[in-house]
């Protein structure tokens, strides 16, 4: 966002086929007098209230759209469409204008805005005396001080009448919201959530960068800037601290330990610098190499100790794999005997008994275990987030890949700096420019291969590492939850629950029929004992 001191003049800049290289189209809600209006009334209040300084008329963004927009929507629409969402938001008048520079590789808009709204009515102050002003327009209390020697008024000086208007007001104050510092992240995470919904293509979706996090921003190089090959510098400085931050991520250095060492050598070292020798961009270099090595070394500690502690459980798990081969344990489910034999004796007691007893019996315990029998639950269905883990799963071992390869370039790295500082005598100065050579090669294989790890994430649609690790952490909680719903559901209601039931009950019937014969036989024996 930046001010105008001079609005007419930049919205005729803007607006003008002769000035612009690439014009596609102009959209405004108020006419241009409203802006005439505009620029008079600030011009005068910032003359009563005596800052010094440029008048502030309006102000403008830029905002930069991404280069499928002009294959995919008209220019008037797209236009408007941007400028009355920011109207809607804000309530202000606004006139802007759709670019594209020379080489159309930069597809803008440029979006002008007022800080004031114009009042329903205008408040006009009516002047109760006869009021005087000078030159410089402010109100003076006698006409003495407006005359010159001959009594006539001086050039450049007024005389308002008693009756006459002398301040008529069209507009409310400046809007305080868009002198805020929180306003121009507001603006930007609302047109970012709007060009993520046109977007047809995820990979274009935008994000707002948030410098509170771990990464450091890199600044945008203007057309013609005097310090172009600072800022490029210091935006190469700025990439290899993110590149060594997503090695970080990768490596299982906590974020707490990365935001720590960016506070300490990073954000505190830049201001105690301004604070000791004042604004110099070119000591940043030299800043955040400090807080890269200090990271990476960092990095090697923690890879060191999981490499150490992967090779003791490899190490335990082969002993105990040896030692102790599983057992294969067949789980037979056999009913509870006293309980049959219980139930078994009931009813036999109830076919001794009165036959519609035992039917009235048999129809209530039927009714009991209708009853009885639960509501089976629907069964757990699983979220997009957990169905999402296997894919990010597959790009969390891509990334793991990559970082041992790194690992080992560094090992080899670390090997050949060893061998070029033990050279002694003639091999000193036979070897050592080779090994300096074949160094620097390994140097820029490394920062290759940092970069790649970004790359990976950016390919399957993730702007950062770190964003796909929160993603990964997500989906993989979500994932196992639903797999814990499903295995308990699985045991209680599934196929294989419902064949234990199955089983328990067939044996139940089973172990019923044969006590039944068994007593049917035994009485049958008695009564021919009787006969006899």
């Amino acid at each position: 966002m930046s001010k105008l001191p001079n609005v007419r003049g930049r919205i005729t800049y803007i607006s003008s086929h002769a000035k612009q290289e690439n014009l596609y189209a102009v959209y405004e809600t108020a006419d241009r007098h409203y802006w005439t209006e505009l620029a008079k009334c600030n011009q005068q209040e910032f003359e009563k209230s005596g800052t010094e300084g440029k008048c502030i008329e309006a102000r403008e963004f830029i905002i930069a759209l991404p280069e499928s927009f002009p294959n995919l929507y008209e220019p008037d629409k797209l236009l408007q469409l941007f400028t009355d969402r920011f109207k809607e938001k804000y309530g202000v008048e606004c006139v802007s204008a759709l670019h594209h520079n020379k080489r159309k590789t930069n597809y803008h808009i440029h979006l002008i805005f007022s800080e004031r709204e114009l009042l329903p009515e205008p408040i006009e102050k009516t002047a109760t005396r006869n009021m005087f002003y000078n030159e410089q327009g402010k109100h003076v209390r006698t006409k003495k001080e407006i005359f010159d020697e001959n009594g006539n008024v001086r050039k450049g000086c007024k005389i308002v009448k008693k009756g006459e208007v002398y301040e008529r007001n069209l507009f409310t104050a400046k809007d305080k919201l868009f002198k805020q510092e929180n306003f121009v992240d507001e603006v930007k995470h609302f047109y970012t959530d709007l060009i993520n919904l046109l977007v047809k293509d995820d990979k274009e979706k935008l994000h707002v960068f948030d410098n509170s996090r771990l990464y450091l921003a890199t600044k945008k190089i203007g057309k013609n800037n005097p310090k172009a090959e600072q800022i490029q510098t210091d935006n190469e400085m700025r990439m290899r601290w993110n590149c060594e931050v997503d090695r970080a991520i990768v490596s299982g250095v906590s974020e707490t330990e990365i935001q720590q060492i960016k506070k300490k050598y990073i954000t505190d070292r830049i201001r105690e610098s301004v604070d000791i020798f004042g604004s110099q961009p070119e000591r940043l270099g030299s800043i955040i190499m400090t807080a890269v090595t200090v990271l990476a070394l960092l990095i090697s500690k923690v890879l060191d100790k999981a490499r150490e502690l992967s090779a003791k459980f490899f190490e335990k798990e082969t002993v105990q794999s040896v030692a102790e081969p599983s057992d294969v344990r067949t789980v037979q489910i056999i009913p509870q005997t006293d309980n049959v034999s219980k139930q078994g004796h009931n009813l036999l007691k109830g076919l001794t008994a009165d036959p519609s007893a035992q039917k009235r019996e048999l129809q209530s315990r039927t009714q009991v275990t209708e009853q009885e029998t639960p509501q089976i639950p629907p069964k757990p269905v699983m979220s997009a987030e957990a169905a999402a883990y296997p894919k990010l799963l597959k790009i969390y071992k891509e990334l793991n890949r990559q970082n041992g390869i790194i690992f080992d370039a560094e090992r080899e790295h670390n090997e050949l700096e060893i061998e070029r500082d033990i050279l002694k005598g003639f091999a000193k100065l036979t070897k050592k420019g080779e090994l300096q050579s074949r160094i620097d090669r390994k140097n820029e294989e490394i920062d290759i291969l940092k970069v790649g790890l970004s790359g990976i994430v950016k390919r399957y649609g993730f702007q950062t590492v770190y964003d796909f690790y929160k993603a990964f952490a997500a989906a993989k909680t979500a994932n196992s939850e639903y797999r814990d719903k499903a295995e308990k559901w699985e045991e209680r209601y599934g196929v294989k629950a419902q064949r234990r039931k199955e089983i328990v009950h067939r044996r139940l019937q089973n172990y019923q029929r044969e006590k039944t014969d068994k007593q049917m036989n035994r009485i049958s024996r008695s009564k021919d004992r009787g006969a006899r």
